[in-house]
């Protein structure tokens, strides 16, 4: 079979023929893959910078996808750490970590939304106690995952969603996905009594916020969460002291470890049926596989580009 193919850290995958995949374990199956999107995920664990990557070569990247099982039914997987992803014709899954979907359903829709939309999804559902009424700041919302961010907080029954970018243009569209303003970072303290944050960015700008936000608060002792899901700005943060004693600042992450497999797999059918029946706003462009090293690095779209065979 052909797949993509990742031979060094810092290279892009090379369409290549690959070994075909073998199931081994009780739960495994091998599955014909329809669409795969390239996710931040997916980039960070190919170029070995996310804390998951292994550094074991060749990778075949791909964290997630829409897959054929053998019965002909229609499948949402997400991969367990592995070298084989769903950049290929084929691969193995747990199905235990999969979801059935309806024959109807776009795969490149799906597997363009269920990765971003997920961050945010389980962020308040499952490692936060998030209430309805609760008031939202979304930093770096013009982002995929930021955009559908603000409308997974207007669906769980946010009171008020602040969408905050440094992209103006980006940022103008985004009171049509549900946000009630929209700020740049400078404008950040208009957002000051928010219940939560979701931070997307992270490194310098979320640090930078974090004094004015809190300073300005009416009630500094209301407490507030800062959920960290995203470092699309740095891995690092350069913290104040006094944001951690100005202010009942609760700093909590969300991702892969902080929230337990269990607890990400029993949100997917729901999430997956939110964005089937349209519920959620998805921009993406299908891209052949073949053409992979060519798309790998294009930034140039805010669309998210899903790799089909």
């Amino acid at each position: 079979m052909h797949a993509a193919v990742i031979t060094a850290y810092g290279t892009p995958p090379a369409y290549a023929e690959h070994p075909e995949p073998v199931a081994q374990g009780e739960h495994e199956m091998v599955v014909d893959v329809l669409a795969a999107g390239l996710h931040h995920l997916t980039r960070a664990k190919a170029d070995g910078t996310h804390y998951s990557a292994t550094g074991v070569f060749p990778i075949v990247p791909g964290v997630d996808g829409v897959v054929r099982d053998p019965s002909g039914r229609l499948r949402y997987a997400v991969l367990d750490d592995t070298n084989l992803g769903t950049f290929a014709e084929r691969t193995v899954i747990d199905v235990r970590r999969s979801v059935v979907l309806p024959d109807t359903v776009d795969p490149v829709r799906i597997a363009a939304a269920m990765n971003p939309g997920m961050s945010s999804w389980v962020a308040l559902r499952r490692r936060i106690d998030f209430r309805e009424g609760q008031r939202v700041l979304i930093l770096g919302a013009t982002g995929s995952a930021g955009r559908m961010a603000i409308q997974v907080a207007k669906r769980f029954g946010a009171a008020q969603v602040f969408a905050a970018g440094r992209d103006t243009t980006r940022l103008k569209a985004l009171p049509a996905l549900g946000a009630d303003r929209v700020l740049t970072f400078d404008e950040i303290a208009a957002a000051a009594d928010v219940d939560v944050v979701l931070d997307f960015v992270w490194g310098e700008p979320a640090a930078g916020a974090m004094l004015p936000l809190l300073t300005a608060r009416a009630d500094r002792s209301a407490p507030l969460t800062w959920v960290q899901i995203g470092s699309m700005a740095g891995a690092s943060a350069p913290i104040p002291s006094a944001a951690l004693r100005a202010a009942r600042l609760q700093i909590v992450g969300s991702g892969i470890g902080s929230v337990s497999s269990r607890d990400f797999i029993a949100e997917l059918p729901e999430l997956a049926a939110a964005v089937a029946e349209g519920a959620i706003d998805v921009r993406a462009r299908a891209v052949p596989q073949a053409a992979i090293a060519q798309a790998w690095n294009d930034h140039r779209t805010d669309e998210r580009l899903v790799f089909v065979p």
